[in-house]
């Protein structure tokens, strides 16, 4: 793609301006071609945190903004490589190009096709700027590509989640490509087929609707779900496994179960409160795994639809959050007021309480943010309580047991 050096040298040096404001200046510097510029800033601003690796490169060129914000981050996409491998991968629905460029690091040979050719274009670019040079890249539509292709070892397709006005989709057979119409032919062309899908979608629901899931990966990034992944495997028969993963800059948490543990599993309700509370992290809450994450902690669950739980030893490897109870309160006026007395700031949590977290601050008159954690949630016996927690940083190692 090509940039004048004039322009890129502008763009760099520009790179942390407003482009609103660039934009109006355009008359000031003639011999820069200010559309272009713009869009690239904006880009590179966008990419800082999702995409770093290729935020330092300066020869990455970026499309309009639409593509960049619905493109994984280089931790989802990595992750995503993580969970296959083999000779060839094919990539339905190419996009920017952030997942092929990570498939690429475990296969001898990707496949990226997209049906625009603005981006097909630019992936190219970016590809080699990247020094990737084990991805082809196809302009082609994915199901009339995949139909003619050889037989490959795994198929990757994250499938557009808008529809014909714009609006957002969750269901599977929403998706364009619809993956149950093709699901056959998909399982045709390879052994083995890595789904994305909206973490808003019916993990449940999904597994019933497509053929052969073999695992289902919720991911997590900072504490928000971002990206449901189903894989399928036409060999598989046994039953499957769902891991619930949340990834951060110094340490990751995986819990992994099967769907009929959680079903089977018998948990106790409590009204008392321990030494610790425990918050499951968004991924678990995702999959449902309330009573089998209990038995397994040997933790005990506040309330059937509270979702928080309390033990007196502590749980090091919890995939949460941990806090350390310093006190509760009923929700009575006289009680509470004695309870926050000199409090001026706390992070508020509703769970399965009749008021919002943003009424709370108004009624505590307290601000957002601080040290002090409060809960306001409801007790196996109905009581509903106010539970003051003092955070327990923990740098434990990625989980997958």
């Amino acid at each position: 793609m090509f940039i004048s050096k004039e322009t890129k040298k502008f763009i760099l040096d520009h790179i942390d301006d407003d482009v609103f404001t660039l934009g109006f200046r355009a008359s000031r510097y003639p011999e820069i071609d200010m559309p272009t510029a713009v869009v690239q800033i904006e880009g590179r601003q966008k990419a800082k945190s999702k995409l770093p690796s290729w935020y330092s490169n300066p020869d990455v060129v970026y499309p309009p903004h639409l593509a960049l914000e619905q493109c994984s981050s280089e931790t989802t996409a990595a992750y995503k490589a993580e969970l296959v491998g083999g000779n060839t991968l094919v990539d339905l629905t190419g996009g920017l190009g952030v997942d092929s460029s990570c498939f690429a690091k475990q296969f001898d040979h990707v496949v990226y096709v997209e049906r625009q050719e603005r981006l097909c274009q630019l992936a190219a670019h970016n590809f080699v700027a990247l020094g990737l040079h084990n991805i082809e890249t196809v302009n082609a539509d994915a199901i009339e590509y995949v139909q003619k292709m050889n037989p490959v070892d795994v198929i990757y397709v994250d499938p557009a989640r808008r529809d014909s006005q714009g609006g957002k989709v969750f269901a599977v057979s929403d998706c364009e490509p619809d993956i149950v119409v093709i699901n056959d032919l998909l399982l045709s062309k390879a052994h083995k087929i890595l789904v994305k899908l909206s973490p808003m979608l019916d993990v449940y629901a999904a597994m019933q609707q497509l053929k052969y899931p073999w695992e289902v990966h919720i991911v997590s990034v900072g504490g928000e779900c971002k990206e449901l992944l189903l894989l399928l495997d036409r060999n598989n028969c046994d039953s499957v496994s769902i891991h619930c993963v949340n990834l951060n800059k110094i340490s990751s948490q995986s819990f992994v179960f099967h769907r009929d543990e959680e079903l089977s599993s018998v948990c106790y309700f409590t009204s008392v409160l321990s030494h610790y509370l425990y918050e499951p992290n968004a991924s678990v809450l995702k999959a449902g795994a309330f009573k089998v994450l209990a038995v397994r902690f040997g933790i005990e669950k506040l309330h059937p639809n509270s979702h928080l739980y309390t033990s007196d030893k502590l749980v090091s490897d919890f995939p949460g959050k941990v806090f350390k109870i310093c006190g509760y309160s009923s929700f009575n006026k006289k009680d509470l007021n004695l309870f926050l007395k000199g409090m001026k700031k706390a992070n508020i949590c509703v769970r399965n309480f009749p008021v919002a977290a943003a009424e709370l601050h108004k009624r505590f008159h307290l601000s957002d943010g601080g040290n002090d954690f409060l809960f306001a949630t409801t007790l196996q016996n109905g009581q509903h309580v106010i539970i003051r927690g003092e955070k327990i940083v923990m740098s434990s190692a990625l989980r997958s047991d």
